[in-house]
Order: C-alpha cells, then sequence, then structure tokens
C-alpha cells in the first residue's frame, strides 16, 4: 500500500486495485517484485507506491491462484531474483479484472455527478 507520508498526491488503494496493478505491469513481461513496485510507481507518476510489505504478499497469492508463474533469475543489479510473469489463466483474469475496473469507474462516476434540480 503507499507511505502514508501525509502527501496530497498519494492515493490510497482499494481492496482487490494491487492485483490488477501487478497483473497490468506483467502484461509488458516478467518482472521481479521491486520492478514491479517501480513500474507502478513511475507510471503513476509517483502517486502510488507498493510497499514490499504489500507487493509480495499479492504476488504469492496470485502465484497460488495460478494468474502467475515465477523462476529465479540474475536482475538487473547482478543480484538473484524471483521473476513474475502472466500465465495464460492470468492474461484470462486481467481482461475480467479490467472490465471489473470499468464497471466500478463508471459506478463512481454517477454518484459523483451533480444533482440537478
Amino acid at each position: 500500500m503507499p507511505k502514508r507520508d501525509g502527501s496530497p498526491n498519494r492515493i490510497e488503494l482499494l481492496q482487490g486495485t494491487l492485483d490488477l496493478l501487478i497483473l497490468q505491469t506483467l502484461q509488458w513481461g516478467a518482472q521481479h517484485g521491486h520492478g514491479i513496485g517501480q513500474a507502478i510507481r513511475i507510471s503513476s507518476n509517483d502517486a502510488l507506491q507498493i510497499e514490499h510489505g504489500s507487493i509480495y504478499p499479492a504476488l504469492h497469492r496470485l502465484e497460488s491462484r495460478g494468474w502467475l508463474a515465477s523462476e529465479w533469475k540474475m536482475s538487473e543489479a547482478n543480484r538473484r531474483a524471483k521473476y513474475y510473469k502472466l500465465t495464460p489463466q492470468g492474461k484470462r483474469q486481467l481482461i475480467e479484472e479490467q472490465a471489473k475496473w470499468k464497471q466500478l469507474v463508471r459506478a463512481v462516476a454517477r454518484t459523483t455527478k451533480p444533482i440537478e434540480g
């Protein structure tokens, strides 16, 4: 989850959003946990900063569901790291999660429209 540093630009994640962010990030290719967190931070213009204490349990959960596969490799920093990639089931789940997200965004948008009258 994001750090609670009081920055007005930080966004709290809804339950389940982290799964979507991880799946979305891995659609571009395999990545280690730290790299996934960095990709989310960069693509959100620093609005989302995922703590290691949140990302690794999420990665393990998604792997246990069969949505991710992992293997140990050497990182860019020449260190041993566990790399995660989407499985075919994970790719299908990403499409489902994207559809759920779009539905949520539409529902929130409907509730935030000004009341006419």
